[in-house]
C-alpha cells in the first residue's frame, strides 16, 4: 500500500500498528515522516575505528583491577560491557525469545498494553520515543514493563514473556548493586546499602526494543542521539548491531558491536548529576538496518519519583567541591525528559546550576 494513500501516523500511532506494522507491508522508501534531516543521518556520521568501548571480565569484582576499570569507562566513556557476570546464556537467550514473541503477537493482542497513561507495575506499548512530541518520527517500537513487585508484575505484564522478563530482571538488579558498590567506594564512598535504595533504584523499568528492517535505513534513525534518565542503564543486545556511542572528544562516535553474552552498561543523567560530575552519561544513538530487524533489552535503573536528587552531599563535603547541579524532585526531571524531544545530551543542562 502506497503510503500516500493513508495517514501513516495514524496507522503507526493511533492504531497501535506501531513501525512494526509499516514494515510488514513491504514499503520500498521510508515514510516521510521517518527521514531525518541530513546532520543526523548515517553518512554524517565521523565513526572511530581505532577506539573501542572496554569489555570488563566481572569474575571477581573484589579486584580492585576490575573495580579501576569500571570506574575509568565510567568516567571517559560513560560506557563498558561487562562479561563473566554470571547470568546464564541461557537465560540471556529466553529474554530475547521473550521480547520476540511479544513483538510477533497480532496486532489486536499487542494493542491492549497501549495507554496514554502508565500505571504502575503496568505494561505499555509505545512507538518512536514520544510520538506526540517528535518532529520526526524514529525507527522503533518499544514495550516498557515498570517493575513494583513480582505479584503485580505478574498480573500485568504480558503473559507471554512476564517469566522470563522477571527472572532476568532479578538477576541484572544482583549486577546493578555490584556496580553501584564500585562506583560509589571509586569516589572513597562508602559503598552501596539499603539506605542507598530510594535514590538509585526507586524506580525500574524493563524496555523491549525492537528495530524492523527497514527499505531506506540511510535515511532514518533507530533511536536519535540521547543519554539516559538512569542513574544506569543494563542492556542486552542481539547479534545485530547498531548501538553508536559519542566518542570522547564529543564530535565521533564509536560502534559497540554485539558481544556474546556479554552486557552493556551504561551511565545515565541521573549518576552525572550525583557524582556531580565525576561520571558521566553519554549520548547515544542507534541505526536502522535494511536487512534484519534489531531487538535489545534496556534495564533502567532511576532514582524514586518522589525522591529528592542532588550531587551526593557526602561527595560534597568530602571533595569540598561545589555543586553543579541543583536540587530538584526526580519525578520533575522525568516530565522534563519525556515531553521534549531527543536532542543529545540538551535534557542535563535543565539541572545545572
Amino acid at each position: 500500500m502506497p503510503t500516500n494513500t493513508f495517514d501513516v501516523v495514524d496507522f503507526v500511532v493511533n492504531k497501535g500498528h506501531g513501525v512494526s506494522g509499516l514494515a510488514e507491508m513491504g514499503l520500498k522508501s521510508v515514510p516521510d515522516q521517518y527521514i531525518q534531516p541530513v546532520e543526523e543521518r548515517l553518512e554524517s556520521v565521523k565513526l572511530l575505528t581505532d577506539e573501542s568501548i572496554p569489555i570488563i571480565d566481572v569474575c571477581n569484582w573484589k579486584d580492585q583491577t576490575v573495580c579501576d576499570a569500571i570506574c575509568n569507562a565510567s568516567k571517559k566513556y560513560g560506557f563498558f560491557q561487562i562479561i563473566n557476570h554470571g547470568i546464564p546464556m541461557k537465560v540471556l537467550e529466553e529474554i530475547q525469545a521473550a521480547a520476540h514473541r511479544f513483538f510477533q503477537l497480532p496486532t489486536k493482542e499487542k494493542v491492549k498494553y497501549k495507554a496514554d497513561d502508565f500505571k504502575p507495575g503496568t505494561a505499555k506499548l509505545e512507538t518512536s520515543f514520544v510520538p506526540d512530541i517528535d518532529k520526526i518520527l524514529e525507527w522503533r517500537d518499544y514495550l516498557s514493563m515498570h517493575y513494583v513487585d513480582e505479584e503485580t508484575a505478574s498480573a500485568n505484564w504480558p503473559p507471554v514473556c512476564k517469566d522470563a522478563t522477571l527472572d532476568y530482571f532479578n538477576r541484572v538488579q544482583v549486577i546493578v548493586r555490584k556496580i553501584y558498590d564500585v562506583l560509589l567506594k571509586g569516589l572513597n564512598l562508602k559503598g552501596f546499602d539499603e539506605s542507598k535504595e530510594s535514590l538509585l533504584m526507586g524506580r525500574r523499568l524493563v524496555n523491549f526494543n525492537y528495530y524492523p528492517p527497514c527499505p531506506n535505513p540511510e535515511l532514518t534513525i533507530g533511536a536519535g542521539r540521547h543519554s539516559d534518565a538512569s542513574v544506569v542503564t543494563v542492556l542486552l543486545q542481539d547479534d545485530v548491531g547498531g548501538l553508536h556511542v559519542r566518542a570522547p572528544d564529543g564530535e565521533s562516535w564509536i560502534h559497540m558491536p554485539p558481544t556474546k553474552g556479554a552486557l552493556v552498561i551504561n551511565m545515565g543523567d541521573m549518576i552525572q548529576l550525583l557524582s556531580n560530575g565525576h561520571y558521566n552519561s553519554i549520548e547515544h544513538k542507534v541505526d536502522a538496518n535494511s536487512t534484519k530487524g534489531r531487538m535489545s533489552v534496556a534495564t533502567f535503573i532511576l532514582p524514586a519519583l518522589h525522591q529528592v536528587v542532588a550531587p551526593l552531599p557526602e561527595l560534597l563535603e568530602a571533595t569540598g567541591e561545589k555543586p553543579l547541579y541543583r536540587e530538584f524532585l526526580f519525578n520533575d526531571y522525568v516530565k522534563y525528559f519525556f515531553t521534549t524531544a531527543h536532542d543529545g545530551k540538551a535534557k542535563i543542562e535543565w539541572a545545572k546550576i
